[in-house]
């Protein structure tokens, strides 16, 4: 019997305390309703929330219509929100499916809170599990893609993870109970539309028990992704000098570090394809880069160094003042300020980037060194030589920022006053 196996399975699971008062993300379809159903039938306090995503025209407002019908039939408070999903998916510049999920999760969150619900009921089955294993066996994943959905996930609780479409559909027709269909999942435009459709019922003439037999292979992989998880983040962990540097020596010294580096990658937006290429670089000459779309990726000399993408620029700010060589004596020997001779600095100072062909005499030197030659020999990687700013006056650079000063300018016993320069971020 249905309601007894859905039972079983929020037993089993431990998913709702006795006296929960649970939130049903109810949109109208058959899984939808008969969670609302069978909760109720199992005495449990129910609310109701439902989107409209105003993506199917009349459709969705059928959708709504006939939710607010059951809701009243069944005496369930439901709460309804509105979403311009199209234009939330242009701004973000989501697919529709990433715009829709990302809405309706922030908004069952919001109201979970808004009427002290303890959990939200979300109606994925076992059908879905499977389809949502072979959707990532298909695209390439971790492990973890392959464990299937979860009946927890913070406040969201899935109770049908145990039943498949075809008894939630029988279930239905027990009660009598009408539900609408989503015509676009009679489409196969989608990919797992066309697992769902195509590709699962091919697999169930081959095997009749294929749903049984792939979730109790992602059963088993969940464990095993247990014990992997805990031995991966260690390695993770000895592997990283810092959070934006993966030392290579210590990578490679790992059991499998093609692991490792797709565990540190993946997050990232790194590909499959980009991450074997990542790893042929390794013994490569330093200087290879590899993007995704939000990092992107150096190989330089023992280290790969990972760098966020931005699309705001950092704005720094010159400051300066005059002091007396007293006072300066007391910040000679702090690297990031400089301490120059007033009188020898004439015209107005220029902080920018550092250029090819830049060149000064560092203090201490007596002779020109070239910019590069000196941030070579300083062993900068290719985002800190980017990030490197120098103070120019005319066309002399007096300061290589927070590295040297030009010698030509430096303070002198004879000094009598001295120009502190530093250099940092503008508020903005």
């Amino acid at each position: 019997m249905f309601i007894r196996k859905i039972s079983q399975y929020i037993e089993d699971r431990q998913l709702f305390f006795p006296g929960a008062k649970i939130l049903v993300a109810l949109s109208g379809g058959a899984d939808s309703v008969a969670l609302l159903r069978v909760l109720l039938q199992l005495g449990y306090s129910c609310a109701a929330a439902h989107c409209n995503f105003h993506l199917r025209g009349a459709e969705s407002d059928r959708d709504e219509a006939f939710v607010r019908g059951l809701c009243q039939k069944f005496g369930v408070p439901l709460s309804v929100t509105h979403f311009d999903t199209q234009a939330y998916a242009a701004q973000k510049g989501l697919s529709i499916e990433m715009a829709a999920r990302e809405l309706r999760y922030e908004w069952f969150e919001n109201t979970r809170k808004e009427i002290h619900a303890d959990f939200i009921a979300v109606a994925h089955h076992r059908d879905d599990s499977v389809e949502t294993f072979l959707l990532n066996l298909i695209r390439g994943t971790g492990i973890a893609g392959l464990t299937g959905i979860a009946a927890v996930n913070g406040k969201i609780i899935r109770p049908l993870l145990g039943a498949g479409r075809s008894e939630i559909l029988d279930y239905l027709a027990e009660l009598g109970q009408d539900y609408v269909t989503d015509s676009t999942n009679l489409e196969d435009a989608y990919t797992r539309n066309k697992l769902r459709l195509n590709i699962l019922p091919l697999l169930r003439e081959i095997n009749p028990s294929v749903d049984e037999s792939i979730m109790e292979t992602a059963h088993r992989l969940a464990d095993v992704e247990t014990v992997y998880r805990k031995s991966v983040l260690k390695s993770c962990k000895r592997v990283m000098e810092n959070e934006n540097s993966i030392s290579i020596p210590r990578l490679l010294e790992e059991p499998s570090p093609q692991a490792v580096l797709f565990e540190l990658l993946y997050p990232l937006g790194f590909n499959a394809a980009q991450q074997k290429d990542v790893y042929r670089s390794l013994s490569a000459e330093s200087g290879r880069l590899f993007y995704s779309k939000t990092h992107r990726l150096l190989k330089d000399r023992n280290n790969l160094l990972i760098q966020q993408l931005e699309n705001r620029t950092v704005c720094m700010t010159l400051h300066q003042k005059v002091v007396d060589l007293a006072t300066a004596k007391t910040l000679l020997h702090h690297k990031n300020v400089a301490c120059l001779d007033r009188s020898k600095v004439h015209g107005p100072l220029v902080l920018r980037k550092w250029q090819a062909g830049d060149r000064f005499i560092p203090f201490g030197m007596k002779g020109f060194k070239r910019v590069r030659d000196y941030l070579c020999d300083r062993k900068f990687s290719l985002y800190q030589k980017e990030e490197q700013y120098v103070v120019c006056a005319g066309e002399d650079i007096v300061w290589l920022v927070n590295e040297r000063t030009d010698n030509r300018y430096r303070v002198t016993d004879a000094t009598t006053a001295v120009l502190v320069l530093s250099v940092e971020p503008s508020a903005e």
